[in-house]
């Protein structure tokens, strides 16, 4: 392998960790073997096309990081990219708490969801 290849194959290791996978999770995902996955990680494998595409598609990876460690590892994606993929998070779940806050917030009047927001962002530690 080239060393731009094994660069490649380090960066395929850190975008699995980045996302909290475990190998056998992470070759799910991207249709390969957990054997597979622990090949190219051990430096055994190469990264193919086939497998930059789909990791760069599924996880919002940029290609250009990907291929060359330049830019940032994930593509920026704009609040109603965040949303659909939040809403589609949301469909596929059975948690009854999530489903009753999600109609909860849908149902709610306008003017207090900004009390809910702040009072959400506070009790999350998120700063406004």
């Amino acid at each position: 392998m080239t060393e731009s290849e094994l660069k490649m194959c380090i960066r395929f290791k850190e975008i699995r960790k980045e996302l909290g996978m475990k190998q056998n999770d992470f070759a799910q995902e991207i249709k390969l073997t957990q054997g597979h996955v622990s090949d190219i990680e051990n430096l055994r494998k190469g990264v193919s096309e086939r497998i930059i595409e789909i990791i760069c598609l599924k996880f919002g990876i940029n290609e250009e990081w990907f291929r060359t460690g330049k830019g940032a590892m994930k593509n920026p994606i704009s609040d109603e990219e965040q949303y659909s993929i939040n809403i589609a998070k949301l469909q596929r779940t059975d948690n009854e708490t999530i489903i009753r806050w999600v109609n909860a917030i849908a149902e709610t009047k306008p003017e207090l969801l900004k009390e809910i927001e702040s009072f959400m962002k506070k009790i999350l530690n998120i700063e406004e």
